[in-house]
């Protein structure tokens, strides 16, 4: 199975609910491979959310996904609930350690782009992890449902910010 990481912005509110944009089309990822819109037809939902892409480390599921102009965007959710890890996991999130999405997938049709890469045309996808450094430069989580969500990881970043500045 292939490891795509993708640059993002995570978010997750106080029940885990989380989203945002899984790989993002018209841009190559850091090998220079692309996903060529369509490539994503006939997903199976719900996918395993995993941490690094360890499958034995799930946190939570992608209940949605949607391939849309600018690229494949998930909704899911961290089982913070359920699973001391995932609540870990939103813990990170919410405090900036964790900024990223990779796509764990297979490969059923590519073809090589002058320069190195692949255009990838179809594939399929079986997990989407939250990860610390990711490889694509376009995927971000865009948002959660909660507002004071954002507003807690704005008051994280500040406090962390201050410390380092020896605040």
């Amino acid at each position: 199975m292939e490891h795509v990481f993708v640059e993002t912005k995570i978010l997750a509110d106080e029940a885990g609910a989380i989203s945002g944009l899984a790989w993002k089309f018209g841009a190559p990822d850091r090998v220079g491979d692309m996903i060529e819109p369509g490539a994503f037809k006939g997903l199976k939902l719900p996918l395993p959310m995993l941490f690094g892409h360890n499958m034995n480390d799930p946190v939570g599921v992608w209940e949605r996904a949607e391939e849309k102009a600018d690229g494949l965007h998930v909704t899911g959710r961290l089982l913070v609930d359920d699973l001391p890890r995932a609540r870990e996991v939103r813990a990170l999130v919410k405090a900036g350690g964790v900024g990223g999405l990779s796509i764990g997938f297979v490969t059923k049709k590519a073809a090589v782009r002058p320069g190195g890469g692949r255009s990838i045309k179809a594939l399929d996808l079986y997990e989407v992890s939250l990860v610390t450094l990711p490889m694509h430069p376009g995927a971000r989580i865009t948002g959660a449902k909660s507002a004071a969500s954002a507003f807690a990881l704005a008051e994280t970043l500040r406090r962390a910010s201050a410390v380092i500045r020896g605040a």
